[in-house]
């Protein structure tokens, strides 16, 4: 069928459900655009400051609309976040460098460095971990140091020297090293003010003898085969001042806190997050002075955890600029404007009421009628013929007469049709004959 015979109503509320059509699918495009990207992210530690920092880089993120949000799962650390990380069901954690299966992550920031610090009470006179023999050494976050115990017992030979490892509870440190149950504590933790207060109120001292800090010798060796640590000197006077606590420089070990990513997200949405993350620490600063520790990682190829490529982008200046992100689709807008305007031309052809033909037109296809009657052998041709001539004197009818010429225009249509009708009636008395000789015979 025709479009152009549709009732003009029928044609405008078609084209009007496509425009609409379009539009709601567009809208709905850019929205699905636009919208934020929420990552789920393990988290957890032992005294919860963990949570709060990555909690408040994820409020953060919300309140700036940023387009990639943060969505916590919460864990009694670094031990079940690695779990989680490494089962899927989780995209992102906060993870220790030596704690759990790391194989698939790749690194998105530093959270924080943590030293491995082992602190006896004064009066001890042990300098470096190959002097303990014979003595228990008491261990915060037993389970999250587990391979630390392995790594420290393999390389000085612990169990032969007859050195046994207590689990201790923060709160109970202070009472085992004052009743003996151990010897001395072993923890891993950052070297930031908060924790440094925590680790003085554990361990016994008075204004003229200070807690002991227990070297670890052989860090470069163990981080030569360990590579999720590294030898560490902690700077002298560091637990305390006066008088300096270490009293010089003490060589230990240190790993790390990372935030890590899987590997199948996407560079562009690790750079966002990245970049939103880098831009929430420094909002925070001056809330959360826990944040200043939140470090670029090594991007390095060779490093223990690879960092993501998008952030290493981010971290290095070489993510994609607006026009080599958009630049294939600035170059077809063009394009795709000429097929929208194609099909704006096309609607509105459908649209507009079919023009009336002049009458110079009008006589040029009433004459072009004339060979089709001659030809014509059934009747139903002529039936179609005459509705034909029919339409064009109906279109005829509704222009304006005018001057004298219009007027000449119109008997000469008016003649052409007569016409053209006697030579249907004589056609159809032709046919009819045939007909009925063809009986006959």
């Amino acid at each position: 069928m025709d479009p152009s015979k549709l009732p003009r109503s029928l044609r405008i509320a078609l084209v009007a459900g496509l425009v609409l059509m379009l539009a709601g699918a567009t809208l709905l495009a850019y929205r699905w655009y636009l919208r934020p990207t929420t990552l789920t992210v393990a988290v957890g530690s032992l005294d919860g400051e963990a949570n709060k920092l990555v909690s408040a880089i994820a409020g953060k993120l919300t309140e700036s609309k940023a387009t990639v949000r943060l969505r916590l799962v919460q864990t009694t650390g670094p031990l079940e976040s690695a779990a989680a990380f490494a089962s899927g069901k989780v995209d992102l954690a906060v993870v220790r460098g030596d704690v759990g299966d790391l194989s698939q992550a790749q690194a998105v920031t530093v959270l924080a460095h943590a030293a491995v610090l082992i602190v006896a009470p004064p009066g001890v006179s042990i300098s470096d971990v190959a002097e303990l023999k014979r003595t228990t050494l008491g261990v915060i976050g037993v389970d999250t140091n587990q391979k630390l115990i392995k790594v420290l017992s393999g390389e000085y030979d612990l169990a032969r020297a007859g050195v046994t490892f207590k689990p201790l509870l923060p709160s109970d440190a202070r009472r085992a090293l004052e009743t003996k149950e151990v010897r001395a504590i072993l923890l891993v933790i950052p070297l930031t003010e908060k924790y440094l207060s925590l680790l003085r109120s554990v361990v016994p001292h008075t204004s003229r003898t200070g807690p002991v800090m227990i070297a670890i010798e052989s860090a470069g060796a163990i981080a030569e085969k360990e590579r999720a640590y590294e030898s560490f000197d902690v700077p002298k006077g560091t637990l305390r001042g006066s008088p300096p606590i270490p009293p010089d420089d003490l060589t230990t070990l240190r790993t790390s806190f990372y935030l890590v990513a899987q590997k199948t997200l996407g560079n562009d949405l690790i750079g966002d997050l990245t970049q939103s993350i880098m831009t929430a620490r420094h909002d925070l600063l001056a809330e959360l002075p826990g944040l200043a520790q939140i470090v670029t990682p090594d991007t390095d190829a060779d490093a223990y955890i690879p960092v993501h490529p998008g952030a290493a982008a981010f971290y290095e200046g070489t993510r994609e600029s607006f026009l080599d992100q958009w630049g294939n689709a600035i170059f077809l807008a063009p394009m795709i404007a000429g097929g929208l305007a194609s099909v704006l031309a096309a609607a509105w052809k459908f649209l507009r009421p079919a023009e009336t033909p002049s009458r110079k037109e009008a006589l040029d296809m009433l004459y072009a009628l004339g060979p089709r009657i001659r030809a014509a052998e059934y009747v139903p041709e002529l039936e179609e013929i005459e509705r034909e001539i029919d339409q064009v004197l109906r279109m005829q009818r509704s222009q304006p007469v005018g001057d004298d010429k219009g007027e000449r225009a119109v008997t000469a249509v008016n003649v052409a049709a007569h016409r053209l009708e006697s030579l249907i009636h004589d056609r159809r008395a032709h046919l009819a004959l045939r007909q009925a000789d063809q009986v006959g015979s």
